[in-house]
């Protein structure tokens, strides 16, 4: 039900080959008669040649010392011939040793690999079987495919955001909310009825898992600042509080029921434009890292921001509240937008910060509009639009100075409509 991509499999590179120690040359059988030759010319030299002319205890004397010499040549070049045999045999242990390190290390990377690619091909099947299980047309198999997901993402953290990917395209299939069947519905509508109801419940839980493993707080099964894109989705109840979340997008959504976003960080772009809340709505204490576009939102029931933080730019243009709004000391460091903004009942700043632009032109407010305790950067503008009651600054301040309403520019069009509204 899908057009996610498999997840990548990874192909390990080949482990390099070994590069063995070289042994020794051996002593040759030619390299050892050398040496004896050798070691009997010297002898011979120095028996006969070196002892020429003498005779009596001198010459036996001289060839005495000739054969100790020529033993002493033997006995040296022997030891020498020991020293060399004991030296090659040690290095060539030590190159067995050291090739058999290599081939071992080589061989254990060969493993590695092999377990690597087994691991990766196991993920792929995991996967490729649990978004087959989501296409079934049975709910129980369903949520096993769900579950499935799950548990692969919990293990596999490379995998985590093409899950989510999956979980989010999965809420953004088409979707009818169940109305209770009429009394006289016959078998075929029962049956539609109950079908939709348990395809309800698939969608609580790919939305339960999204909540469970997009909070910080819980350690382990937090997994990260991932991004949701939830365009034009369906969705229940939805309940996303102390997240933390990446590049999100609600855009065209619909939330039916109760939805909350308490103490839930958006780190980076959003997007509400357009989307509907059928019920109220919680903002309470979210942070928006980047700009906070809810342009042409429709809040069908109250809306809450109190303590909301706006790091960059809060953009209500066209936004629809059809009762009242809040945004309790709320701070606002870019432009706060509120342009053509209609309200059904009354807003209220109370305490709110307003470090740049408050622009209210061409409101519509039915009720009134609260700033108490507010602090502004500039002068709020209201232009072109109407309040239906009081807009009230008590204790509000201007650049740390007290204002009031009588001081703003605009009053007319902050108590009533103007008369060159249509201009």
């Amino acid at each position: 039900m899908t057009d996610d991509p498999l997840p990548p499999t990874a192909t390990s590179p080949p482990s390099p080959t070994t590069s063995p120690v070289r042994r020794l040359p051996e002593l040759t059988q030619k390299a050892m008669w050398t040496t004896a030759v050798l070691t009997a010319a010297a002898v011979t030299v120095l028996w006969w040649p070196a002892t020429a002319g003498l005779t009596g205890a001198d010459l036996v004397k001289a060839r005495l010392d000739a054969l100790k010499i020529g033993l002493s040549i033997g006995v040296g070049s022997g030891g020498v011939v020991a020293l060399y045999l004991a030296w090659r045999r040690q290095h060539s242990t030590e190159a067995d040793l050291d090739n058999r390190d290599r081939a071992l290390a080589h061989q254990e990377r060969a493993a590695d690999d092999v377990r690597a690619d087994a691991i990766e091909r196991r993920i792929t099947e995991l996967y490729t079987k649990a978004v087959e299980q989501l296409g079934s047309d049975k709910a129980p198999v369903r949520l096993g495919g769900l579950y499935a997901l799950e548990r692969l993402a919990q293990d596999n953290e490379t995998q985590r955001q093409t899950i989510v990917n999956v979980l989010c395209a999965y809420l953004r299939m088409p979707y009818e909310i169940p109305e209770p069947p009429a009394d006289d519905a016959d078998a075929e509508h029962r049956e539609q009825h109950r079908a939709l109801v348990q395809e309800r419940e698939v969608r609580l839980t790919a939305q339960r898992i999204l909540a469970d493993h997009l909070q910080p707080d819980r350690v382990t099964a937090y997994w990260g600042e991932l991004d949701l894109d939830l365009t034009g989705a369906q969705l229940i109840d939805f309940a996303l509080a102390e997240a933390r979340l990446g590049t999100t997008t609600f855009r065209n959504a619909t939330f039916n029921g109760k939805t909350t976003f308490v103490k839930t960080t958006f780190t980076d772009r959003i997007d509400f434009k357009r989307a509907t809340f059928s019920e109220s709505v919680e903002f309470d204490a979210s942070t928006f890292c980047k700009d906070a576009p809810f342009q042409a939102a429709n809040f069908n029931s109250l809306a809450w921001f109190d303590q909301a933080k706006f790091h960059r730019d809060a953009l209500f243009q066209s936004a629809i509240f059809a009762t009242d709004a809040r945004f309790y000391e709320a701070k606002f460091s870019g432009d706060a937008w509120f342009r053509a903004v209609s309200v059904g009942g009354e807003v209220r700043f109370d305490g709110a910060t307003f470090a740049d632009e408050v622009i209210f032109e061409r409101a519509n407010i039915i009720d009134r509009v609260v700033f108490e305790n507010a602090k502004f950067a500039s002068i709020p503008l209201f232009i072109g639009g109407s309040v239906g009651g009081e807009t009230i600054f008590d204790e509000a301040t201007l650049k740390g100075e007290p204002i009031s309403s009588a001081a703003l520019p605009g009053e007319d069009a902050a108590r009533g409509p103007r008369d060159d509204e249509e201009a």
